[in-house]
């Protein structure tokens, strides 16, 4: 990471996590108690993962404009699979361990800092990659 843009997109990338952590803990919170933590979760992840791509695709990857909307949306939540399940194992592996009313909000956060960078790389190379000539 040696250019300022990389810097600044990989900031940029940190402060929509940050977002969607608060909408991942806000939705998980909410529905917890109706669907319990693990259901609650995926509903969760979706909703952080539509918030991020939206910021994300106006502040952190803004010179790469897609085709179509649509498409760059799935392919979003698509390459976000992999930071999903590597952030959903580190959840469900906190609530196994801890115990108590900040056990799920624990379980958020350590799994959105474990899938992170495995999601910004794949945010950067697969879904908002330059478009066009080098």
């Amino acid at each position: 990471m040696n250019t300022i843009g990389e810097r600044r997109r990989l900031l940029l990338f940190a402060v929509a996590g940050a977002i969607g952590f608060v909408v991942d803990a806000g939705v998980l919170y909410a529905l917890a108690p109706w669907l319990g933590w693990y259901a609650a979760r995926v509903l969760s992840f979706l909703a952080a993962a539509s918030v991020t791509w939206l910021f994300n695709r106006r502040y952190t990857f803004a010179a790469a404009r897609p085709p179509s909307l649509w498409r760059e949306y799935l392919a979003y939540l698509g390459a976000m699979l992999g930071g999903a399940a590597v952030n959903y194992a580190i959840y469900a592996l906190t609530l196994h361990l801890a115990h108590g009313p900040w056990a799920a909000l624990l379980g958020v956060a350590l799994g959105s800092l474990g899938g992170m960078a495995v999601n910004y790389l794949s945010a950067r190379h697969l879904v908002f990659r330059p478009r066009g000539p080098r």
